[in-house]
């Protein structure tokens, strides 16, 4: 974790925000707790293989922490076109509000969307309820 101004309570529950995603975590100025995970997507953009973390990355974080110990919790990822209609579902059915569906690339294969969802609440819930969410992409 960066060298940032945070608390040990706020670092802790970064690093099991962290874990239960299954990604790397860090505290960014704020402070910011930013999660960020590799997806196993196999993609192609203009007929070349990526790799790419622009295209694999998905991205978690909260910040404006309570008192009730209720945070702003964000996350992103890209997904293949048959996958958006249970992706919103799941999340919606957790609580969590869809903020975005939108393409990123041209000429991908499979089709990619990308997808940003939102939520205030405990960041613990938000990261078992974003896993619940995003199991089934693997």
């Amino acid at each position: 974790m960066a060298n940032v101004k945070a608390s040990p309570q706020f670092k802790r529950l970064c690093m099991q925000f962290g874990r239960i995603l299954g990604g790397e975590s860090e505290v960014e100025q704020g402070p910011v707790c930013f999660v960020t995970r590799m997806t196993n997507l196999r993609e192609s953009i203009l007929g070349r293989r990526t790799r790419s973390p622009l295209v694999q990355m998905q991205m978690f974080s909260f910040e404006s922490l309570d008192k009730s110990g209720r945070a702003l919790c964000l996350g992103e990822t890209a997904v293949n076109q048959n996958q958006v209609n249970r992706l919103i579902s799941n999340l919606r059915k957790r609580g969590i509000k869809v903020t975005a569906i939108h393409n990123h690339w041209l000429k991908e294969n499979p089709r990619l969307l990308y997808m940003h969802w939102e939520a205030i609440m405990n960041p613990v819930v938000f990261a078992r309820r974003t896993k619940d969410s995003i199991s089934f992409l693997g």
